[in-house]
Order: C-alpha cells, then structure tokens, then sequence
C-alpha cells in the first residue's frame, strides 16, 4: 500500500493507485505558482488534494487561532482556489491534464460541523468554478467536484483514501 504524508497526517492510498506529494516537488514556480499536497491518479480521474492540520498537536496556538479565523471568516478559500487552480495549470502545460479532476480538502479540525464543511465546500464550489460559465461555452470542465473535509468526514465520504494522525511530527 502506498502512503502519502503531509506533516503529522497519513494517506492511504489503495492497491494499484497512484499518488505523489506535489508541494515539494520542486517544480521551479514555488515565487508564483502555489502547489496542492498531493495528486493521485485513478485510472478514470486525477485527484488534487490539500491537507490543513489546525489540530496538528505541534501547532503554535496563535497560528492554530489565525488558521481557524481564516476558516470562519472565509478568507482560507482564497489560499484553496489558489493552489487548486495554479497546481491544474501546471499539470495541463506538463501535458498532463487528460480525465476529469476532484479537488478535495483536509481540514483537520474537529471544530468544524457539517454545517460549516458544507458551506465552505460550497464556497469554494463556486470560486473554482465547477459549473463554468452559464453560458455553456466550455467543452471541458476545469474541475469535475470538489469537497471540504474533516477528518471524520473525510474518511466516511473517501473510504478508499483513509487518513490518521501518525503522531510523529517533521520539525
């Protein structure tokens, strides 16, 4: 089973899928292009994920404070839309970009309700866009769904992609 790892959070990917992290790959852009976690490939589909740890147990708590007012207030979807977008442009000058792609997110805070997971989805939905333009004009869709997370949810919803605390923590 191949694992992916972003600070204290493990993923689980399943037999025969393949996945990579993408923010430290070093692609040569990090001064103005932002970078998702991980890619995954699925024989019918490419997977953009991004993990957010705000209970990441070795976060400072003004940062954790700071990270949860920019979920509350909305302003972290800015950051999302930003690495989801900038990670697709990527992939599609590399060529890469050839089945429908997800954009899924990690918040692991266990602060978050369905409510609020749910609105934050929602926002994010609409700054993506995933319908395109009312128009009808666009022959391909630039992201087929997209979902915000946490834990719990994240693991009920993604049953083949399961993530757990490690416990071990990169300083």
């Amino acid at each position: 089973m191949n694992v992916l790892r972003e600070r204290d959070l493990e993923l689980s990917l399943p037999h025969g899928v393949e996945g990579r992290k993408f923010d430290d790959q070093g692609h040569g852009l990090s001064h103005c292009m932002k970078a998702v976690d991980f890619i995954v490939e699925e024989p019918g589909r490419t997977l953009f994920m991004e993990f957010k740890d705000q209970d990441n147990p070795h976060a400072k708590p003004d940062k954790a404070k700071a990270f949860m007012d920019s979920v509350k207030s909305g302003e972290i979807i800015k950051d999302l839309y930003y690495k989801y977008r900038d990670s697709f442009i990527y992939r599609w000058a590399e060529g890469a970009v050839d089945k429908p792609a997800f954009y899924y997110v990690l918040i692991a805070a266990e602060k978050l309700d369905a409510a609020m997971l749910l609105h934050l989805t929602e926002d994010l939905k609409r700054q993506l866009p995933v319908k395109g333009p009312k128009s009808g004009q666009w022959k391909r869709r630039i992201v087929a769904g997209c979902g915000v997370f946490n834990i719990e949810t994240w693991n009920r919803q993604l049953t083949k992609y399961r993530v757990s605390r490690t416990g071990a923590h990169d300083r």
